[in-house]
């Protein structure tokens, strides 16, 4: 798992960022990436792509990886941003907010998947990256985990949706909700699923972006 960053380091890169996203596929709610910078050698056992781990084992990862990181952010675009610039763009610019948002500034980054991102710096896509690098791995579990406890948050907000549990992917339950309640503030309005029941949004009065609470990642 740290193949690729000691191959990134002998090209003479020293602080090499990992970056990874949580949230393409849902229904509803933002995409959030994560960039997680770790020590040379580290060594975290059973630590890999956060879909192959158990929630509770993702929660331990999670506080291992804040921890022992020598520095990590997130960042996070909204369902209206994803809807007015489309779902590729907001992966690439959650990720872009993420790097930027690094205390530890990277010399290169290791980006999960086939896309690059509009930094100024000197990157590498690596396709299942999640599973082949150890700093795209905790990347993985840093969004993931974030991106589930802001879910969380929705349920509360917007109860009837069950988002604490499907985390706004189109399960048959959440499907149900969307064309019985019709599509609330976080829902991705042009997405497939979504956009055939936009006849059914009633005024809201708190209707817009969400604000979340993010003292959880500290």
């Amino acid at each position: 798992m740290l193949r690729i960053e000691r191959q990134t380091r002998l090209e003479g890169f020293g602080v090499i960022a990992g970056v990874d996203e949580a949230g393409r596929g849902p229904l509803a709610g933002p995409v959030v990436a994560a960039a997680v910078v770790l020590p040379e050698d580290i060594d975290i056992p059973g630590l890999t792509d956060s879909k192959q781990l158990t929630k509770r084992t993702r929660e331990k990862m999670f506080e291992t990886v804040q921890k022992r990181a020598k520095g990590w952010s997130v960042g996070v675009v909204d369902s209206s941003t994803i809807d007015s610039i489309n779902i590729l763009q907001a992966t690439r610019l959650a990720m872009l907010k993420a790097v930027d948002g690094l205390d530890t500034k990277p010399d290169c980054v290791l980006i999960d998947g086939n896309q690059p991102i509009d930094w100024n710096g000197r990157q590498k896509t690596v396709v299942k990256g999640d599973s082949l690098s150890l700093s795209i791995a905790a990347a993985s579990v840093i969004a993931k985990v974030t991106r589930d406890r802001m879910m969380e948050q929705s349920d509360v907000l917007y109860p009837g949706y069950g988002f604490g549990q499907h985390k706004g992917y189109g399960s048959a339950y959440h499907r149900e909700a969307i064309a019985k309640l019709g599509p609330c503030p976080i829902h991705r309005k042009t997405f497939r699923g979504v956009r055939e029941h936009l006849d059914k949004i009633k005024p809201r009065a708190s209707d817009g972006s969400t604000t979340f609470q993010m003292s959880f990642l500290k």
